[in-house]
């Protein structure tokens, strides 16, 4: 019974994957000929696929080549490419969530185009290959930032900085959202997402070299870095921020949203969550501490790859991807999409109804405008990491901070079991 189950199973699977193949594959020849469809495949909602379909309809009223695009569910996304890739029956484009060691040989270097002055695409969160190579383009980019109750700020008659010139301190944020906090009756001062990502952040704003690869594959345990990661932990004292956040999993996003928080602290993609969501006070973002290194989290919101399934599919994928990212076609779509973009100097108008999403995007974009280059080296080195073959499996920092914040074990220790996984994994 076992192994007839187990026959099942793989025919089902084999089946599966033919079914995407066949999506995959495409029309034209793939021996050289002319190619008349490509496959794109992401994983979106349905309100950003729209961007992509209007770009895709653009494209082949211009060339005649048609898009064919299939948004995948983001859990199976990933397990897809790997076993088409397996089975070298990849897609012609990919709007991937990371870059896998298991399919980077088999893309279209994407260099020319991101050198192409004329799309001004923001160099600094590039990955490139020590060949020069460039697997993969950010559709966008995603920050970290600052969330503030505005409700409770204007109740108590206190401002705060929405100019990333005019940024706190992290010291005089505290101060202004204890007074906040006690002038009002809220709960705590800040939820942190209990994230690696926006860890991070806070660490480059307190001027560390925190997860700063070395040259010899080390990260940094200096004593600059345990005290800023030990004045992280201190925050966590259920007053200033509750702990079961970072300890037991509480959602920081249902907790700002019941409106006993004075801020958040967690990323742009929330904006249009609270448009829609918060309806019982008035929000706003505010300039990210600067302590004394002004900085964010820069991630990609999606990688823009293009597989070499023959030279003349390889050849059309890229053309493809260089229409895409051609700044008047990028423009529309990412405003369609309600993209951070990271190309300068678009003319972007998002269509947001909220004035506090329209203010909120046009901040982030100040934040990265200003940020310090050491807020994207993370992205950029794990995309490197992914091109090497090295593969980093699930980060231990949530649980080791967890720990820390729960007087387990000191800012030492957690600092050094972080880096130790990192060395071991991608040293």
């Amino acid at each position: 019974m076992k192994s007839s189950k187990k026959m099942l199973a793989l025919a089902g699977g084999i089946t599966a994957l033919a079914l995407l193949s066949g999506c995959a594959s495409g029309s034209g020849s793939g021996d050289g000929g002319k190619v008349d469809q490509l496959t794109f495949w992401l994983s979106t909602s349905t309100a950003q696929e729209k961007g992509y379909q209007d770009l895709a309809t653009d494209y082949e009223k211009k060339t005649g080549v048609t898009v064919k695009i299939v948004n995948l569910p983001y859990d199976g996304l990933q397990t897809k490419l790997r076993e088409s890739a397996q089975a070298n029956s990849l897609p012609d484009v990919v709007r991937a969530a990371g870059i896998d060691p298991i399919w980077t040989g088999k893309t279209v270097d994407l260099a020319s185009i991101v050198d192409d002055d004329a799309n001004k695409i923001d160099k600094d969160i590039i990955a490139k290959d020590d060949d020069g190579k460039v697997t993969s383009i950010p559709s966008d980019v995603t920050a970290a930032g600052l969330f503030v109750n505005k409700s409770l700020f204007d109740k108590a008659g206190i401002a705060y900085p929405t100019d990333p010139a005019k940024a706190w301190t992290w010291d005089e944020f505290l101060q202004a959202a204890d007074q906040v906090k006690a002038k009002t009756g809220a709960k705590y001062d800040l939820v942190f997402d209990s994230s690696p990502s926006r860890l991070r952040a806070y660490m480059f704003t307190k001027g560390t070299d925190f997860m700063q690869q070395e040259k010899d594959g080390s990260f940094p345990t200096d004593s600059k870095t345990v005290s800023a990661l030990q004045d992280f932990a201190d925050m966590n004292d259920d007053s200033t921020m509750p702990k079961s956040v970072w300890t037991s999993g509480q959602d920081p996003n249902a907790l700002f949203k019941s409106g006993q928080v004075v801020a958040y602290f967690s990323g742009v993609w929330q904006s249009s969550d609270f448009a829609s969501n918060i309806t019982d006070f008035d929000w706003a973002s505010a300039a990210t501490p600067a302590d004394p290194t002004h900085a964010t989290e820069i991630n990609y919101g999606g990688n823009i790859v293009g597989f070499e399934n023959s030279d003349a599919r390889g050849t059309a994928a890229k053309k493809f991807i260089d229409y895409m990212y051609e700044p008047t076609n990028y423009a529309k779509l990412v405003t369609t999409n309600g993209f951070l973009p990271v190309e300068s100097g678009l003319d972007i108008s998002y269509p947001f109804e909220s004035q506090a999403a329209k203010d909120s995007f046009a901040l982030y974009q100040k934040e990265i405008d200003a940020a310090d280059p050491i807020s994207s080296s993370y992205a950029k080195e794990s995309a490197k990491w992914a091109v090497e073959g090295k593969e980093l499996g699930t980060d231990p920092t949530t649980a080791e901070v967890g720990k820390l914040i729960n007087g387990q074990q000191s800012a030492k220790k957690t600092l050094e079991t972080i880096t130790k996984y990192y060395e071991e994994h991608v040293g």
